[in-house]
């Protein structure tokens, strides 16, 4: 039985940290009566789609107009005393009045910043209150099966993750094959490893991007597809059977005037052209899944790609869906994707994040829970992905802390629940992925 008596909110402080680039961010902490305490922090994207929740920042000259002294203000004043005294034990309740402040989608009024890391903070509070596991909560509250997400990890950062020196934005891998996240992990590390010697052996690494990938200097973006399938190979794997290639194309980045320019290349495309490139990657190497094969602004591009492509991997709506459960349902009416990237901070709240994974449920798409480019040790993320058993987690690398963070978080996740809660991911229609799952299964 609920006892509110212990659960309400009585403080909300906001603080100043710093985040994986170096860049202030928020966090938030909130106290219950019964003492009890929640953290949540705010990450931050370098590619940001349009209509997603504004991240709040004071502009200016100091610390590259990066400062978050306002975001912070919105908490302390505005967020904070509407909280006081309300019930942590429903965290949706406490989003509906962080919304009812600032209702508009983008979050402009407060900044999406210091909504979501309010917004996460109440949610760990909660879950310390019911003595219960992040995870634990969520699948109570939202009557679902809790399971440990398939990764899809970065090998090669390019776009706006790596000053551009690739035009596609990440070069990742799955391991659908395996059956432990930690055997995922393994055969990562592999992987990884042996990129990274591929390229120091032929003088293309340039370094190390944003989210931990290898930082390449390619001639070609094909260079890099070409590049992972040989750093599979090295790593003792068949391409196409355990280990497969997953894009994030962020097509959005280099587009203008409903032309895709990839630099790298020098050569200049519309969406008929782009759609017929992207197939002939899907036809000549083991990719499973792409993210915003085309730009946000180009629904007929997206409609065509899914048409011709959706049958044979699953189609990922980042910046075109903004975790915004009206857009998913827009996106089903229009045959668009079969899958929406679910971004805590683009949604601004927990709950309204939440509401896009049900519109992708009701729709029949997958969900692929994800952090941003600028992270921090929170780890808010592998427990709703767990919880919500969406199936797929997308953090970013092998490498950095921050992003290790939330890996090994789910391998401690995995002890609770035991190995055999490891989905591998959902079936991906005819795929050797999707005809895998469907064995294992029957």
């Amino acid at each position: 039985m609920r006892n509110s008596s212990v659960t309400k909110i009585e403080a909300v402080e906001a603080r100043r940290i710093w985040d994986s680039r170096g860049r202030p961010t928020v966090e938030v902490e909130v106290r219950l009566t019964g003492g009890h305490r929640g953290r949540g922090i705010a990450p931050a994207g370098a590619s940001r789609g349009s209509r997603e929740a504004w991240d709040l920042r004071d502009g200016g000259p100091a610390l590259r107009g990066m400062d978050v002294q306002m975001a912070l203000a919105a908490v302390r004043d505005r967020i904070g005393p509407a909280l006081i005294g309300i019930d942590a034990s429903d965290p949706r309740a406490a989003d509906s009045v962080i919304t009812s402040l600032d209702p508009s989608l983008l979050k402009k009024d407060l900044g999406g910043n210091a909504t979501v890391a309010t917004s996460m903070a109440v949610l760990h509070a909660a879950a310390a209150a019911a003595r219960k596991p992040l995870w634990r909560l969520v699948a109570d509250q939202h009557d679902r099966r809790p399971a440990i997400p398939l990764p899809e990890i970065q090998i090669f950062g390019g776009g706006a993750h790596a000053g551009r020196r690739v035009d596609i934005q990440d070069f990742m891998i799955m391991v659908p094959g395996a059956d432990s996240f930690d055997e995922v992990m393994e055969v990562t590390s592999e992987v990884y490893f042996a990129a990274g010697d591929i390229m120091k052996q032929r003088g293309k690494l340039a370094g190390v991007a944003d989210e931990g990938g290898w930082w390449p200097s390619f001639d070609s973006n094909e260079e890099a597809l070409e590049t992972l399938t040989l750093a599979i190979e090295k790593a003792s794997e068949k391409p196409g059977e355990r280990v497969v290639i997953s894009l994030d194309v962020a097509a959005s980045e280099f587009c203008r005037n409903g032309r895709y320019r990839l630099a790298l290349e020098d050569r200049d495309m519309d969406t008929a052209t782009l759609i017929d490139l992207l197939g002939r990657w899907i036809d000549s190497y083991p990719i499973v899944s792409i993210e915003d094969p085309v730009s946000e602004n180009d629904p007929d591009g997206m409609v065509e790609f899914t048409r011709r492509f959706g049958g044979r991997v699953q189609i990922i709506g980042d910046d075109y869906l903004v975790t915004n459960a009206a857009l998913v349902d827009q996106a089903a009416d229009i045959g668009a994707c079969n899958a929406v990237l679910i971004k805590v901070n683009q949604a601004g709240t927990v709950s309204e994040a939440i509401a896009a994974n049900e519109a992708a449920d009701r729709a029949g798409y997958r969900s692929v829970i994800s952090a941003r480019s600028g992270e921090t040790e929170d780890v808010t993320i592998s427990h709703l992905a767990t919880g919500l058993g969406t199936g797929q987690l997308k953090v970013g690398s092998f490498t950095r802390s921050e992003r290790m963070a939330k890996w090994n978080e789910c391998l401690r996740i995995q002890d609770e629940l035991g190995v055999n809660s490891f989905v591998g991911g959902a079936p991906l229609t005819d795929t050797w992925w999707g005809k895998k799952e469907r064995e294992r299964r029957t």
